[in-house]
């Protein structure tokens, strides 16, 4: 089973350069784990929530408004996608995915990916009968 890990962390721009690399080589050295047990399917860091837009559907007209919608402490930061046995595999994955901001810990989300990776985007939309 493919799961997502949405990785939320608290944005600030007071970090030093040394907390910032610290963080990137933590990532680095999962990713790289992650990749030679053959589960890594995906993990990319996000720009930060200024340069975020968000669509909303209202009526025939979509409302877009600038950054992130919602007010929180804590913002997505990034993701990885691990192919995992169960979620007990996925759950120690996530224990190894560093979020740390402002001195405290953010958190992971686990989520399961509904379809695996071997279906092409055709044969999903296909699948939800939204194919051509």
């Amino acid at each position: 089973m493919r799961y997502m890990f949405l990785i939320y962390s608290c944005e600030t721009s007071d970090r030093s350069a040394i907390d910032i690399e610290d963080v990137k080589s933590r990532h680095l050295a999962v990713m790289q784990e992650a990749a030679r047990q053959g589960v890594l399917q995906g993990a990319e860091p996000l720009q930060p929530t200024s340069t975020a837009t968000t669509v909303r559907a209202a009526s025939a007209k979509p409302v877009i408004m600038d950054g992130p919608f919602a007010e929180t402490k804590e913002q997505l930061a990034g993701y990885y996608i691990l192919e995992c046995k169960d979620l007990d595999e996925a759950i120690s994955w996530a224990a190894k995915i560093p979020t740390g901001c402002k001195g405290t810990e953010g958190c992971i989300e686990i989520r399961p990916l509904i379809w695996p990776a071997s279906i092409g985007v055709e044969s999903a939309l296909n699948m939800t009968g939204c194919g051509h």
